[in-house]
């Protein structure tokens, strides 16, 4: 499964990791996701939504 949020469609961000002597390596920053029961066209389903997502209140939480 992909770290993509389902809302926004975010996904993982890639940069290099740099050391104090210079070496350079990959790395990534995943997107911060969390598991959400949602109201997705009036049925509640669990999704997959980045933290930012859920803090501007783009995804509607079932009771």
């Amino acid at each position: 499964m992909a770290k993509v949020c389902e809302v926004c469609q975010r996904g993982p961000m890639f940069g290099n990791r740099v050391s104090h002597a210079h070496n350079v390596t990959k790395r990534r920053w995943n997107v911060n996701l969390q598991s959400v029961k949602a109201v997705v066209n009036g049925a509640s389903k669990r999704v997959k939504v980045c933290t930012s997502c859920i803090r501007d209140g783009k995804v509607q939480k079932a009771a």
